[in-house]
């Protein structure tokens, strides 16, 4: 496969997965966080940081508009829940620090 290819590929393939999770409001960050070690946020600064690395200027905010589908505010006061005790309890044992993908 020609690099081309393979970057309109990517490319399609992270669109779907935006749209997969814009549209399950219902999958809380911190289950996201608990299951896989990355959420919605991490994306947003994957993308801010893939941006700057390119020299394009898109701030924090700006990056989780686009992996959100609106502004974090609006989906945080329709969407987000309180993390319960349980959540918070598997979160806190995660091992941070060593994912690579940093």
């Amino acid at each position: 496969m020609d690099k081309q290819t393979q970057l309109e590929i990517e490319a399609a393939a992270w669109r779907k997965m935006l749209g997969h999770f814009q549209k399950r409001t219902d999958v809380q960050n911190i289950d996201l966080m608990n299951m896989a070690g990355f959420c919605r946020n991490c994306l947003s600064k994957w993308y801010m940081s893939e941006a700057e690395a390119r020299g394009e200027e898109v701030d924090y905010d700006q990056a989780r508009e686009i992996v959100y589908g609106m502004p974090y505010d609006e989906f945080k006061d329709k969407y987000q829940e309180k993390a319960s005790d349980k959540q918070m309890e598997s979160f806190n044992k995660i091992e941070w620090g060593k994912d690579t993908t940093e």
